[in-house]
């Protein structure tokens, strides 16, 4: 397939063909992990920067490893380290970058539309890892590409997402990227934490969690955006536990080989019980893994030189 895309900022604009094209690139890169040496060749002179104006452990390393293994430089700023912890502005930090050449910039920031702005000031490829509360694009495909290997398809499943849909960027990509390969996506948590209209996006939203664990084929846990919260919008951890948690007697709810994700980090004893997140159908650590793969095949889609010619 041609892959014409110079960056990477939302699922919203990506096609199904694109997002399929990227999650079999992924599959293929999976298997560059498993052997004893877990290095190729594939963009040895490329140089990779990772501008982390919020803080990140997994996403960060996840995109450091996957840049590692493709034998580029990687480079990684972080606020408190940059010119901006001193004043200067996104703009002008931006504008330093592109001096120094690089063939692709990773971002994560914490307003809304950031990456879409350094993006048009940039000649590189630019990956949103992060925006606000608009967009976690790759977290999406990554899931995306977890659900498929888990179920064999993304179309006719049916996801239920639970937890602070308000707040969440994860979630907001994970219900575009979803509806659009074809599953049936349910939402569900506190009233406080369903965006009003939230339908638009072709999800049925519920406030009780069991109704929307009825059938699933797919259980995404989500942890609560306290950092994005600027109210309390709900008294206790334990009452949410109780009301939103997912033990084990919730997810019976579920179809019996129903797959458990969760984003990270989580919050165990409040939106995911310890023995679902280390159960036989927890797929938290294969996130994890096909995170590094998915973020490999983003890499060499932007930067390894295949934009520029036709692949079979």
């Amino acid at each position: 397939m041609y892959f014409s895309r110079k960056d990477i900022l939302d699922i919203a604009s990506l096609s199904v063909e694109e997002i399929t094209h990227i999650l079999d690139t992924a599959q293929g890169m999976k298997e560059i992990s498993l052997r004893p040496v877990k290095k190729v060749p594939t963009l040895r002179g490329k140089t990779l920067i990772l501008f982390f104006h919020e803080a990140s452990t997994r996403t960060k390393t996840s995109f450091d490893i996957a840049g590692k293994r493709l034998s580029a430089d990687v480079i990684a700023l972080a606020k408190s380290g940059s010119s901006m912890a001193k004043g200067e502005s996104l703009l002008d930090t931006v504008k330093t970058l592109e001096a120094m050449q690089p063939d692709v910039v990773v971002m994560r920031h914490g307003t809304s539309g950031a990456a879409r702005f350094i993006a048009g000031h940039l000649k590189c490829g630019v990956i949103n890892a992060g925006d606000g509360r608009h967009a976690h694009p790759t977290q999406a495909l990554l899931d995306m590409m977890t659900i498929r290997e888990k179920k064999g398809r993304i179309a006719g499943l049916k996801v239920a997402i639970i937890g602070d849909i308000a707040h969440s960027r994860v979630a907001r990509s994970n219900m575009e990227g979803l509806v659009k390969m074809g599953a049936e996506v349910r939402v569900a948590g506190p009233p406080t934490m369903i965006p009003k209209g939230i339908e638009s996006y072709g999800v049925k939203a519920f406030f009780s969690v069991d109704r929307a664990l009825e059938d699933a084929d797919v259980v995404m846990m989500l942890r609560m955006q306290k950092e994005r919260m600027n109210n309390v919008l709900f008294s206790t951890e334990r009452e949410y536990a109780r009301e939103f948690g997912l033990n084990e007697k919730r997810l019976s709810m579920a179809h019996s080989d129903a797959v458990v994700l969760h984003p990270g980090p989580m919050n165990r004893g409040v939106e995911i019980s310890d023995a679902v997140a280390d159960g036989p159908r927890s797929a938290i650590l294969d996130q994890v893994e096909n995170g590094v793969a998915l973020r490999m095949a983003l890499f060499y889609l932007l930067a390894g030189g295949v934009r520029n010619a036709d692949e079979d």
